[in-house]
Order: C-alpha cells, then structure tokens, then sequence
C-alpha cells in the first residue's frame, strides 16, 4: 500500500471528498492527482489546514 492520490480515486469518492472535507480540499486533491508530483490524502488535508 503506498497511499498514493489516484485521479480514479478522487473522481470516484467526489461526494464523500466534498461531503467531509468541502470543495476547496476536493479541488486540491484533483490538483495533486493531476500533478505529476506523488502526494497523499493526508497531506493534501493537512496542507488545508496550515
């Protein structure tokens, strides 16, 4: 397991994603899965929260 955002993941979990975390967090976590650079749910999360 390595914990990795996937696009699939996010488009896939859209509701639940907006549901708990709101849209900011939803469009960080598209924006990490777009890049090409390899981040986590938990790091995008916590970025927000900085």
């Amino acid at each position: 397991m390595r914990g990795l955002i996937t696009g699939r993941d996010v488009v896939l979990h859209a509701f639940t994603i907006v549901r708990l975390w709101g849209l900011p967090t939803y469009l960080r976590c598209l924006r990490a899965a777009l890049s090409r650079r390899p981040s986590t749910f938990l790091a995008v999360v916590h970025a927000c929260r900085v």
